[in-house]
């Protein structure tokens, strides 16, 4: 596997993802919230960092861009389509765009919904998604600005990709989603057994995620949706769950 992914807690509920890329000992980090816990990790695996990537404009993902920057250096890769509200882009990126990060290619995902201009990652030597604020394990983002036929058809564009990808969400909601998962889906064998294991690493104080893609296709109701309707119906469920 060349490239490996790693949780970094930020402030209350966020990750962001370290990403080290083994041929050439690229490194990378994902919606950067805060740059404090994010330097301790990079100085951790070996005090470099080459590619910021970024999903979305929103705060809690770009928040420790600028300080990174200033120390690091790194190229700062984001949706062209919303530089206006990025920091400094030095890689405007496009759907199906690919990023040469070392020896691998980081394919660009067009995914609005949460936000317009939110794009996502796929990284296939790993087989790392990296869907930001789209995809949560057993739930998806809110529609702050796009449609729930936009969220729909966004995580419809992760159809393609293995069940062994493993989903490196932007937040740790996954103990509160997986109650209104089952309260929908109660008879889910899968998703119950899911919501065990998820019990049981919250309680450790440990990540439920990364989870692979295969999981959530089983227990997810956002993924299981057979229609833009249907997502709409659950989406706003959700809302007021």
């Amino acid at each position: 596997m060349t490239v490996t992914a790693q949780a970094i807690p930020m402030l209350s509920d966020n990750y962001s993802w370290l990403l080290s890329e083994s041929v050439t000992g690229k490194i990378a980090i994902v919606d950067p919230a805060e740059a404090a816990p994010a330097i301790a990790a990079i100085e951790a695996a070996g005090g470099r960092l080459d590619f910021i990537f970024i999903t979305h404009h929103h705060d809690d993902h770009i928040g420790g861009v600028a300080a990174l920057v200033a120390r690091y250096t790194p190229i700062v890769v984001g949706n062209a389509a919303d530089a206006h509200r990025l920091p400094k882009l030095d890689i405007a990126v496009h759907e199906g765009a690919l990023v040469d990060f070392g020896a691998v290619k980081v394919r660009v995902i067009d995914t609005p919904g949460h936000t317009i201009g939110h794009v996502s990652y796929f990284i296939a030597d790993g087989g790392v998604l990296l869907p930001g604020d789209t995809l949560f394990s057993l739930g998806c983002g809110r529609l702050f600005e796009g449609t729930a036929q936009d969220m729909f058809r966004s995580i419809q564009k992760f159809s393609d990709l293995p069940d062994e990808t493993l989903v490196c969400a932007g937040h740790e909601y996954t103990a509160s989603n997986a109650k209104f998962a089952r309260a929908i889906d109660p008879d889910n064998a899968a998703l119950e057994a899911r919501s065990t294991e998820i019990s049981a690493l919250r309680q450790a104080n440990k990540p439920t995620l990364p989870v692979t893609l295969g999981a959530e296709r089983c227990c997810n109701p956002f993924v299981r949706a057979a229609d833009a309707d249907e997502f709409g119906r659950l989406r706003a469920a959700k809302d007021n769950f």
